[in-house]
């Protein structure tokens, strides 16, 4: 619900009928006026790429991590290393869900013409070709590699603090997880308005200054961004990230870290 908030809030022109001044606000007249299931539509599409993104994600983030670690800084924590390692995995994860992200915010736009993820796929495809699903891509990097470097290094930070033993603990795992997605998600929130709007390519924003065709590119979003929305224009919907981004992170962050504990553990036990 959250992701179709931070879409719906972010938009630069939105329909009078979809006009919010605050997430409670937004939730309540969606599910009052669009239905209550409304605010999970696009889940599916999000689920299925969601999986094996977060597999090369964290593999490839572990892999980086300790080689870089072991090279910067002997074997111990480097923040530099975990910032680099999340960096690189970036590249991988949003190969994956670029396209998902695309269909989703589509999905996720008022008065959306789209009534399933195949039909939105077939259309976007047909109508504006298979580079529509990677339209905002290197606008997606500009801003998840930023993002995921403040993300790894803040949470690295918070359990050297709150977990210095670096042992399997949830309650820190869901604390460092919710305040590293949390400062991520308000530095990175002009780069995703950015992102929002490429992959959106929302009618009447460009309509309003008389730009034909598909907008494309992070300085033309930028430029479009602010002709519109000014300074403010690029943190629109800056709560809904946050409020979106802090349970994502706590939940992704306890999840690997128990099939951490649990795999290791049990490797350790088949040894011995």
């Amino acid at each position: 619900p959250c992701a179709l908030l931070q879409t719906r809030m972010q938009s630069l022109q939105p329909d009078p009928k979809a006009q919010y001044r605050s997430v409670y606000e937004a939730l309540k007249k969606i599910v009052l006026t669009e239905g209550l299931w409304r605010p999970l539509r696009g889940i599916n599409v999000t689920v299925l790429g969601a999986g094996p993104a977060h597999a090369m994600y964290f593999a490839c983030y572990e892999k980086m991590k300790k080689s870089l670690s072991d090279a910067l800084q002997h074997g111990g924590n480097s923040h530099l290393a975990n910032g680099i390692a999340g960096s690189v995995a970036t590249l991988l994860h949003d190969a994956v869900m670029n396209p998902a992200e695309v269909v989703k915010q589509r999905m996720q736009m008022f008065n959306s013409p789209y009534t399933s993820v195949l039909s939105c796929v077939r259309t976007v495809q047909r109508t504006e070709g298979f580079g529509a699903f990677y339209r905002s891509y290197t606008t997606q990097l500009t801003m998840n590699v930023p993002f995921q470097a403040i993300h790894f290094i803040t949470y690295e930070f918070m359990q050297e603090h709150i977990n210095p033993l670096r042992e399997y603990n949830p309650r820190s795992h869901i604390v460092s997880g919710a305040v590293a997605g949390a400062v991520a998600a308000a530095a990175t929130t002009p780069l995703d308005v950015c992102k929002t709007l490429l992959n959106t390519q929302e009618n009447t924003a460009l309509s309003s200054l008389n730009i034909s065709g598909h907008l494309s590119g992070m300085v033309n979003a930028f430029r479009t961004v602010y002709q519109l929305g000014g300074l403010g224009g690029f943190f629109k919907g800056v709560q809904a990230r946050v409020i979106y981004q802090m349970p994502s992170t706590a939940i992704a962050w306890s999840v690997y870290e128990f099939f951490k504990y649990f795999l290791t553990k049990h490797r350790l036990e088949k040894r011995t």
